[in-house]
Formats: C-alpha cells, structure tokens, sequence
C-alpha cells in the first residue's frame, strides 16, 4: 500500500494481496484521522459482506471468491472509545455482470484498490444503542 497526502484528501494505492478494511486502518493511525469519508474503486478476488437484520439484532454474512470488480465502496472513519471505528459498505460484480454487496468485513485485493479518503475535520463519536443493536453515531 502507498498513499499521498493533497491538503485534506488521502489517494491511496492499495495493492494485490492486501486486505482493505486493514489498509484503510493504517493510513488512519499513521496520520491521525478521527473523521473522513472512504471511496474506492478496483478488484478483489475474496470478500465478505453482511447485512443487518433490525428484528434479530445481528448481521448475516456472505463470502465471495473469484474475479470481482468494486462497483463502489462507500463509508465513513469515527471514532469509538478512543479507538478508529470504520463503517463500510461495498458491492462488487462478477464476470457475468451479477452484483452482491453488504457491510464490507472483509475484502482482498486482486489487481488494486484505488481509495479516497476524504478528511473532516473535527470529531463524531459511536455508542452502541440497545434499541437498535448498532453503533450509532453520537454527536
């Protein structure tokens, strides 16, 4: 992984074999963000999505693997007691032009993965809410 700092966005090139939840994590620690917005575009060749269900309180998951193309990757960086919090959602397509997509868990990189993060300044915090059963934001 490589990224150049421009101001206040981030252009990262993450790099084949990489996974993006834990790239993203280590630009964040290295330069101090508390806040931004996440985009990415690119291929990966494994990846595991959820999504939550409101009734049970919890997420199902679905892994992928083969040839995947990022149709988008969208999220945010906070902060939850003290430590970086990401939320991200993607959706990738397959040869065939079938797109699945969820909460990002997890996600390796085939090709590249070519990431804005998008810097905010100031701070929003999370706090799990027992009605919900998500971290929500807390301003």
């Amino acid at each position: 992984m490589e990224y150049r700092v421009f101001d206040k966005k981030i252009i990262v090139r993450i790099d084949r074999g990489e996974e993006i939840c834990e790239q993203l994590k280590a630009v964040c620690e290295r330069e101090g963000i508390a806040l931004a917005s996440v985009s990415a575009i690119g291929a990966v060749g494994k990846f595991t999505v959820g999504v939550f269900s409101p009734e049970s309180k919890a997420y199902s998951s679905n892994s992928y693997a083969g040839d995947y193309e990022i149709v988008s990757l969208l999220g945010t960086v906070t902060r939850m007691d003290g430590k970086l919090y990401s939320h991200l959602h993607m959706s990738a397509g397959d040869g065939s032009g079938k797109v699945f997509g969820g909460h990002l868990n997890s996600a390796v990189v085939s090709a590249t993965c070519e990431m804005v993060i998008d810097v905010i300044e100031g701070s929003v915090g999370r706090k799990f809410s027992k009605e919900i059963g998500l971290n929500l934001l807390e301003f």
